[in-house]
């Protein structure tokens, strides 16, 4: 495309702050099962209540209005349980699940159909001015008590497992777990809804248990091999028993927990 077209070619109006705040209370009836009607979500969902917060202390944040946007931000907070600077950059549909304990940094920057859960934090890792809090693409899940610190870049459609501690990039369509956060492959199953977000934190993978299943397959092999050198009896064939987990026959009656090799 010529720079002239591109200079011509008319740009998508972001939505006002009326229709943002329709989208945000919309979205809740789309991955909350437990919302029965909007009059409920306004008066007894925090999450609802931090990011209506939110956008109004942004708008004033924007507008240079420091104090009054800093003011209503820390009303929300005492409303909500929930920490969001008002320098934040969040974009629609956002989500957070059963809120508390949730601090949002001034830099931090969150894509579109993003849900939160609750005890997370987009914190930074540094005293000094300037880009510190990470960046978060569309679509990302992050499982409840999870930390991502410092100005790093979450991809698209990333899964955060609970608790896990992220302090490094992410490419997209990946699952972090772990301290500090780990990339695994996600497990057979798992593929996303329509609506391309996955709540399915109990498919995610533990590479943990697979090290171990791999040494465990090496093990058997050398002593095969050494049976064979002494011209001893085979060990016992251990061929198909599921060596991912402890969860014995519970895990491998179902193939959506088999880890993809």
């Amino acid at each position: 495309m010529s720079e002239a077209m591109t200079m011509t070619a008319p740009a998508l109006a972001a939505p006002g702050l009326w229709a943002t705040l329709k989208e945000d209370l919309a979205c809740v009836f789309q991955r909350d099962p437990a919302a029965r009607s909007t009059f409920e979500v306004l008066t007894t969902y925090p999450g609802v209540h931090a990011i209506l917060t939110h956008r109004l202390s942004h708008r004033l944040w924007r507008a240079g209005w420091r104090f009054p946007a800093r003011f209503l931000s820390f009303l929300g907070r005492t409303l909500t349980n929930v920490d969001i600077h008002p320098g934040a950059t969040i974009g629609r549909r956002f989500f957070i699940d059963h809120g508390a304990c949730v601090v949002i940094g001034e830099t931090a920057e969150v894509g579109d159909d993003v849900t939160l859960y609750h005890g997370v934090t987009l914190g930074g890792t540094s005293w000094n001015k300037g880009k510190r809090h990470p960046t978060l693409a569309d679509g990302v899940v992050v499982g409840a008590g999870a930390k991502i610190l410092g100005p790093i870049s979450i991809g698209e459609r990333v899964r955060v497992g609970a608790n896990s501690v992220v302090v490094k990039d992410v490419p997209a369509d990946r699952t972090v777990v772990g301290v500090p956060g780990r990339i695994v492959d996600t497990r057979v199953g798992s593929a996303r809804p329509i609506n391309g977000i996955s709540l399915d934190h109990n498919l995610m993978p533990d590479p943990v248990a697979k090290s171990i299943a791999c040494l465990i397959e090496r093990i058997e092999g050398l002593e095969k091999e050494l049976a064979e050198l002494r011209h001893e009896p085979a060990p016992a064939d251990h061929s198909g028993e599921c060596r991912t987990c402890s969860a014995g026959d519970l895990c491998c009656e179902h193939e959506s927990m088999h880890i993809v090799n």
